[in-house]
């Protein structure tokens, strides 16, 4: 639960590939389960400082959807619940089927799938194994950040 702005630290190969996305026309935009706020680890003041500096660093961004609420709060909006992928794809103006979004957990997977948009699984050392098995049988599987988006634009162009 990332409360200091000078934490954010993009992952290798995240600007270079925003800016391909960018280069093509796809709209971009961020769809983020923060639970930390719910739990009192993460003001919403902090929570927006952080994601001020993503935008800075990796921006700009068409939408946030941000689901502040916790694992029990019973919310439409948290993943893996489809609604912040709809909203965005809403917000963006875009078909839910010509959406992509790429993620670290099951939870993303089941938020994409859910709302008839497409996965890509980027596995980190919090995804679950029995999650990158899942996404293999439902989505894709990429090895990183860099081939998750060409994996996601070669299916969009």
């Amino acid at each position: 639960y990332l409360a200091d702005p000078a934490g954010v630290r993009p992952v290798p190969g995240a600007a270079d590939a925003l800016r391909l996305v960018r280069a093509a026309g796809i709209q971009l935009g961020v769809v983020s389960n923060q639970s930390g706020v719910a739990r009192g680890l993460i003001s919403p003041g902090q929570l927006a400082a952080v994601n001020d500096r993503v935008e800075e660093l990796l921006g700009p961004f068409g939408t946030w959807q941000v689901c502040v609420h916790g694992e029990d709060d019973g919310c439409v909006c948290r993943k893996p619940a489809p609604g912040m992928v709809r909203r965005a794809a809403a917000e963006l103006g875009v078909d839910i089927d010509r959406c992509v979004l790429i993620g670290d957990t099951g939870a993303d997977v089941a938020a994409a799938l859910s709302a008839g948009a497409r996965a890509v699984l980027v596995p980190t050392a919090r995804t679950r194994p029995e999650e990158v098995r899942h996404a293999r049988a439902a989505a894709m599987v990429a090895p990183d950040l860099t081939e998750a988006v060409r994996m996601a634009m070669a299916g969009l162009l």
